[in-house]
């Protein structure tokens, strides 16, 4: 049952050029925040539809600036909605990335796992060398669910 979703090579330049296309993310990303899970939890939370209203209520608030009061800094939110209108589109590259990276990594990891199975049930059936009673014990390990039953006892 030979299966091999990917077959892919790095060469030392081109892994070279990936820490350094990293490096210059993490130098740009340097001042992003990272949050607990305390501190997201109880952040409030801008969705689709309260997104909406903030663009509405930014443009309002713009054209009728007297209303508000001094202590609301209204450059601070333009800003952070400009900000994120730029950061959006470069995160969801990312993600991209992300998940393909993820997909080689599951399917690379499912390619050697299944080679494995394959070459172990042949090693099981190959012989019982020396050798290979050793290596075959050993890696019995994986699959000897009963002994762990009967150790718990």
């Amino acid at each position: 049952m030979n299966q091999n979703l990917i077959s892919i090579n790095f060469t030392d330049s081109a892994l070279a050029e990936i820490d350094a296309a990293l490096s210059v993310l993490e130098n740009h990303f340097a001042g992003f925040l990272s949050l607990s899970p305390d501190e997201r939890r109880n952040l409030a939370k801008m969705g689709d539809k309260t997104e909406a209203f903030c663009r509405q209520t930014l443009i309002v608030s713009g054209q009728n600036r007297q209303a508000l009061p001094p202590s609301l800094d209204m450059g601070e939110a333009v800003a952070d909605l400009t900000a994120l209108d730029q950061l959006r589109p470069r995160l969801h590259r990312l993600r991209e990335l992300m998940t393909r990276g993820d997909d080689t990594d599951m399917a690379l990891g499912s390619d050697i796992y299944s080679f494995c199975l394959d070459a172990y049930a042949s090693l099981k059936i190959a012989g019982k060398g020396a050798a290979l009673e050793t290596l075959r014990e050993a890696m019995s390990v994986r699959f000897n669910r009963g002994a762990k039953a009967k150790a718990a006892s």
